[in-house]
């Protein structure tokens, strides 16, 4: 048997208009007593909750992060401030098949926390939660003017409206003028802009012959207009992040990481948000690059060590790392651009990208742990295993080259 390491413990399983609490209470070396009780989700209820957890005595609690119904049970037992809230991760916390009922859920949770056998998912300060709400909902924001953007390209190709295939982006200035217009193929190819101008010739051609009807063109219309709301919106929402950083004093950490190649302000921001200021909750570089999704997976069966994908981790960490990752290969002279080309022949373009994504984490965990700005490459040291790895694998070619040098020799 595995010994308990928590007297008297709970776990909630979450739903979204009730939850069921399951309090265990024993000695360490001995069985112990479960009470099962079941609360509604209104703040009236959750309080309640809170005061009959502390009122048994509980030290830790534990749930589920099941979607977003597990913030409002936090956010009341946090105001307690007499209990350690531990969120587990559902697939690592999953019951036998065919015992699936609430109450048993939440006491097969309360009974994986009395043991320690629950790995708690990070949970950032309040700062830090408020500041991803605002990077994530800018993302959001982004992606629907991407899909814009695709509704009005969709829009173009049912109108026999080539003008993709011509203009290297439809929405430029040349673009926006042309979409606006309602004149002529002629006039239209005349409002082309700047270096588009060369082009006018193949515009007028996808213009001809166009089946453009009324309906299409208030499609477009509203596809614009939606596209220059957002556009507000997310200058809104930059001014309110900047304007956080400077109250929650991140501005030193936020200024630290734009000195990474391929990290700018919006990247910066959103890696802030999630990994927050304080490298110590993860402990490592490479804790840190697996919670973010970029690490390389372990396979290993019979002492051999086969490929194995990247662990999946936090989305929205890995899309900016990912992002990240493809504008420092494209950084002259830098360390992650020699990375990539030396990884791109063997494990092809995406698998060296996520690799570069790794070494960004490392990197980013270095230098938010030490608070120092990333220097140019050769200042930071290697690390001793990396550094061993090179030299074992070095020795080993100087010993084929030598061995293929004096089978030459012997044979002339």
């Amino acid at each position: 048997m595995i010994e308990a390491i928590l007297e008297c413990c709970a776990g909630i399983d979450v739903g979204k208009t009730f939850v069921v609490v399951c309090v265990l209470k024993g000695p360490a070396n001995g069985d112990a007593q479960a009470q099962t009780r079941k609360f509604g989700t209104m703040n009236a209820a959750l309080q309640e909750l809170g005061e009959w957890l502390v009122d048994c005595g509980c030290t830790h609690v534990v749930m589920e992060s099941t979607g977003e119904y597990w913030r409002p049970v936090f956010n009341v037992l946090e105001e307690t401030g007499n209990l350690h809230i531990v969120l587990a991760n559902s697939q690592q916390v999953k019951g036998l098949r065919g015992h699936k009922t609430d109450p048993e859920d939440a006491h097969w949770l309360a009974h994986l926390l009395r043991h320690g056998m629950i790995r708690p998912s990070y949970i950032p300060p309040p700062a830090i939660r408020q500041l991803r709400d605002l990077t994530r909902r800018r993302r959001q924001l982004v992606r629907c003017g991407a899909q814009e953007r695709n509704r009005v390209q969709k829009v173009l190709e049912g109108a026999n409206i080539k003008l993709g295939n011509v203009l290297s982006d439809v929405f430029g200035l040349s673009g926006q003028l042309m979409l606006e217009g309602k004149a002529e193929p002629e006039q239209i190819a005349q409002l082309a802009q700047k270096s588009a101008k060369k082009k006018i010739p193949q515009i007028r051609q996808a213009l001809e012959g166009h089946r453009m009807t009324a309906t299409q063109r208030r499609l477009i219309g509203f596809s614009l207009d939606h596209m220059a709301f957002l556009e507000e919106q997310i200058v809104a929402l930059e001014q309110e992040i900047a304007t956080h950083l400077r109250a929650s004093e991140l501005q030193p950490q936020y200024d630290i990481l734009q000195t990474v190649p391929g990290v700018k302000k919006e990247a910066a921001s959103s890696l802030l948000a999630e990994f927050g200021p304080d490298m110590k909750v993860f402990g490592s570089g490479a804790k840190c690059s697996a919670w973010a999704g970029v690490a390389p997976g372990n396979n290993e069966s019979a002492g051999r060590k086969k490929r194995a994908p990247a662990l999946r981790g936090n989305p929205w960490v890995r899309s900016t790392l990912v992002e990240c990752a493809w504008s420092a290969s494209r950084k002259n002279g830098s360390e992650f651009q020699r990375q990539y080309e030396r990884l791109k022949p063997r494990l092809g373009h995406k698998r060296a990208i996520v690799a570069v994504a790794h070494s960004l984490a490392l990197v980013i965990f270095q230098l938010l742990s030490t608070q120092q700005p990333y220097t140019k490459p050769g200042a930071n040291p290697m690390p001793e295993t990396q550094a061993a790895r090179l030299i074992r694998h070095h020795t080993r070619r100087l010993k084929t080259l030598r061995s293929r040098l004096r089978t030459i020799t012997t044979k002339t």
